[in-house]
């Protein structure tokens, strides 16, 4: 065997610290990249931001509360509850009503025992007060807080509102206590058999119920608002779609003339002025390729999804991340990286930037129907179908089928309803 010494010419993709920062800003939310920027006015010397005059944060806009739903059919949602708060407070007003130091020790016990939904839980710990306290005080507690308030599961929360607000509803609270399986099922028949009573009279109970909550604490406590700040702002000029990016609230950049490396001598502070005097170059051109790469994807989907912009979601065509792509000549990942964590304002709410990308299938005569498109159909077809009788998922893919030339299986029906939080037609049968 003969040792020889060869010399070979290769091409690797090396990771350059600049080619890592571009990639991690591109990623960044305008939010986020803010914060990035003024974390490096504390690491790097060389960096002095300017603040802008008059910020301008008209363009935030507040989130309605809309269920939260990851889908383009709803705008984002961010009510949050302060549950310490929540609980702090019913405290206090359970102190006001009771001054006996033993009971406030009893209730504060519970309170601060109950779930987000105000159930009370005491499971797998101690408990310091005997069973016969324990249902004494969740009597008192309904004095100080809503009507259900630390009933140990869903039957015991709806007999607790029958028995404070409807006593006189003797057969709501039996059906609630031996038949609640069967209501949740929707059984009317068995139920009306079981209760030898008529439909109508079940009708009357079902109704009744409805007006209970079963999660008696959610609407307690402080609420605060967050707010989201768009990304990208879309509106209509004249009649045409125009963009901007809202970044005009964003500090400018200026370099520290006094760390200025120019004209210093050759020694190790020089080196570490240059160094970071790099690290400022290599910042503003990362800004400023991200700045452009949002501007070159989102001329794309103003083109592309002209429809959704203008009339809704229910409008979005099909489109992959690949098609915009190929169009403004850059790789799929780096697509993929410049809308996440993006968030677009339209007239119809805010979106997610990625939510303009829908799945798309393909009808009768081959052409393309976005995932959108379909689930509205079904959300349509659903919403005129007779109660007594709701459609399955079987009929509901039939019917596109058929009538819409939109080939589909039942299991993909059933997956789309669930993402619409639509309920099984055995949850959807009413009397």
């Amino acid at each position: 065997m003969k040792t020889t010494l060869q010399q070979q010419q290769k091409l690797n993709i090396a990771m350059t610290p600049e080619l890592r920062q571009a990639i991690e800003l591109l990623q960044y939310s305008t939010a986020e990249l803010e914060h990035y920027i003024r974390e490096q006015e504390i690491e790097n010397p060389l960096i002095e931001l300017k603040e802008k005059e008059n910020r301008d944060l008209s363009t935030t806009e507040s989130l309605r509360s809309y269920p939260a739903r990851q889908s383009a059919e709803w705008p984002l949602e961010a009510l949050v509850g302060n549950e310490e708060i929540t609980r702090d407070s019913l405290y206090s007003s359970a102190k006001l009503i009771y001054s006996d130091k033993s009971t406030q020790k009893l209730l504060k016990f519970l309170i601060y025992n109950l779930d987000d939904n105000g159930y009370l839980d005491l499971s797998g710990q101690p408990v310091p007060f005997s069973k016969d306290q324990i249902e004494a005080g969740i009597l008192l507690l309904q004095k100080a807080g809503p009507t259900g308030i630390g009933a140990r599961d869903l039957k015991e929360c709806l007999l607790l509102q029958l028995q404070n607000l409807h006593p006189e509803e003797t057969a709501a609270k039996k059906l609630v206590e031996q038949y609640l399986d069967l209501l949740a099922e929707r059984k009317w028949k068995e139920i009306s058999l079981k209760m030898k009573i008529s439909l109508e009279e079940i009708k009357k109970i079902h109704q009744l119920i409805r007006t209970l909550h079963p999660k008696p604490c959610t609407f307690l406590g402080a609420f605060t608002l967050e707010y989201v700040i768009p990304d990208i702002i879309v509106a209509t000029m004249n009649g045409q779609l125009t963009f901007k990016l809202n970044d005009s609230h964003l500090p400018d950049i200026q370099m520290n003339s006094f760390y200025s490396p120019v004209h210093r001598p050759k020694d190790n502070a020089s080196s570490y002025l240059q160094t970071q005097f790099q690290k400022v170059q290599w910042l503003l051109n990362s800004i400023e390729q991200r700045r452009n790469t949002l501007i070159k994807i989102v001329s794309v989907l103003i083109n592309r999804q002209e429809k959704f912009f203008k009339n809704g979601s229910s409008h979005l065509n099909p489109l992959t991340l690949k098609d915009v792509a190929e169009e403004i000549d850059m790789h799929e990942s780096t697509v993929s990286r410049a809308v996440s964590n993006k968030v677009v304002q339209t007239a119809f709410g805010s979106f997610e930037l990625k939510q303009l990308f829908p799945s798309k299938l393909t009808n009768a005569e081959g052409e393309e129907v976005s995932q959108t498109s379909v689930k509205s159909l079904i959300q349509v077809f659903i919403s005129h179908e007779d109660k007594d009788k709701p459609y399955s998922d079987q009929k509901i893919a039939d019917y596109l089928a058929l009538c819409k030339g939109i080939p589909i299986s039942r299991r993909t029906i059933s997956k789309y309803r669930e993402e619409l939080k639509i309920p099984a037609a055995s949850r959807r049968k009413e009397i």
